[in-house]
C-alpha cells in the first residue's frame, strides 16, 4: 500500500477509536421498537472476517470497462481497479468505522437499501475522489471511495457514479445475505489479534507508559499510544532495502512523522499477494527522525517473533 494511502488509513483508525459516539448529523435516527433495521454486526457478521469484495459485484461496477487484475481482497479493505476510457479507476470499499467525523454529510441516495441503513457522503478530498458511506441503523458505516489517475476536479461526476454503483451492490449482497467470509490458512496473520501484540511492557517507553491498546472495529488494526500495528494484503512486489528485525526480514522507511517498519508472508497458493504487518511509530514534535525510527526497530524486536 503506498505511504499516503497508510498514513490516511492511520489516520483514521486514530480517528474511528478516539470517537465513540456517534454524530447525530452524520448518521441516521434511532429507530423504534419493531422496526427490523439492520445493524452492522447483523448484516456483516463478524467484523474480523468479513470479506469486504463480497460486497462488490465487479460486473456492475465496472459496466463497460476492463478490469486490470483481480480485486484485492485486504482484511479491512476491497481494492478493485478498472480503465474506462482513458482513465483508470481504483474503488476502495472498506473499511467499518464508528464515531463522528465532521466531513460527512447527508446525500440523497437514489437506489433501494435494506431497512434502517442510510449513505452519506464526505467533503474530504471532494474535488479528487468520492466517498459513500453506507450507514448503518447502529451508526456504524461502511467506507467506498473511488479515485482515478485523472485528478480533474471535472471527472468528479463519473468517479461519483462508480461510487454509487458500488453503493448498490453492496446494499444488494446485504438483502440477498451474500456476505462472504474470508478464506484464511492456518498460519495466516488475519487471525492475529493485532493488540494482543502491543500489549506487552517491552512497548511502555515507545507507545507511552500510560497507553492501553485501542482496536479497530475491523479487527485487523491496533493502536497504542505513539506506536499502531495494521495487518493487511498487499502486492507481492519487489522489496527496496532490508534489515533484520525480530528474526524476519524488514524494511525500514519514513513517511512525514511516522518511521514504518515493514515485513511480508507469502500466502500459499497466492504468488502475487503477500500479507504484510507495518508498525508504525509517530515522532513526538522536534524528534529527530533517527530516534523515532530507533523505537520503531524496539518495537518490531518485541512485536514480530510473535506473528506466526
Amino acid at each position: 500500500m503506498p505511504p499516503k494511502r497508510l498514513i490516511a488509513v492511520l489516520c483514521g483508525l486514530f480517528l474511528a477509536t478516539a470517537c465513540a459516539t456517534p454524530d447525530p448529523a452524520s448518521t441516521p435516527s434511532p429507530t423504534t421498537a419493531g422496526d427490523e433495521a439492520l445493524t452492522a454486526s447483523e448484516a456483516l457478521g463478524e467484523y474480523s472476517s468479513l470479506d469486504y469484495c463480497s460486497l462488490v459485484d465487479q460486473r456492475k461496477v465496472i459496466g463497460a470497462g476492463n478490469a486490470v487484475k483481480p480485486p484485492l481482497a485486504s482484511f479491512e479493505f476491497c481494492r478493485l481497479e478498472f480503465v474506462e476510457g482513458a482513465n483508470r479507476y481504483t474503488v476502495t470499499t472498506g473499511p467499518i468505522a464508528a464515531g463522528q467525523d465532521p466531513n460527512n454529510q447527508p446525500y440523497e441516495y437514489g437506489g433501494p437499501l435494506p431497512q434502517g441503513l442510510s449513505v452519506q457522503q464526505s467533503s474530504f478530498n471532494a474535488s479528487t475522489a468520492c466517498t459513500r458511506l453506507l450507514t448503518f441503523a447502529d451508526g456504524i458505516r461502511l467506507s467506498i471511495v473511488v479515485t482515478s489517475d485523472n485528478a480533474d476536479p471535472a471527472d468528479q461526476n463519473d468517479r461519483c457514479r462508480i461510487a454509487d454503483a458500488t453503493v448498490g451492490t453492496a446494499a444488494g449482497a446485504i438483502t440477498a445475505r451474500k456476505v462472504g467470509r474470508l478464506n484464511l490458512d492456518q498460519r495466516s496473520w488475519g487471525r492475529v489479534a493485532p493488540c494482543a501484540l502491543l500489549d506487552q511492557h517491552e512497548l511502555d517507553t515507545a507507545a507511552g507508559p500510560e497507553t492501553k491498546p485501542a482496536p479497530a472495529l475491523s479487527g485487523h488494526s491496533c493502536i497504542r499510544g505513539k506506536v499502531s500495528l495494521v495487518l493487511s494484503v498487499g502486492a507481492d512486489t519487489t522489496p527496496g532495502a532490508t534489515e533484520a528485525l525480530g528474526g524476519r526480514q524488514v524494511q525500514v522507511a519514513t513517511s512525514g512523522a511516522f518511521c514504518q517498519v515493514t515485513t511480508h508472508r507469502p500466502i500459499p497458493g497466492t504468488p502475487d499477494r503477500v500479507e504484510q504487518a507495518m508498525l508504525s511509530v509517530v515522532g513526538v514534535d522536534g524528534a529527530p527522525e533517527d530516534a523515532t525510527c530507533a523505537a520503531a526497530r524496539e518495537v518490531a524486536v518485541a512485536v514480530f517473533p510473535k506473528l506466526p
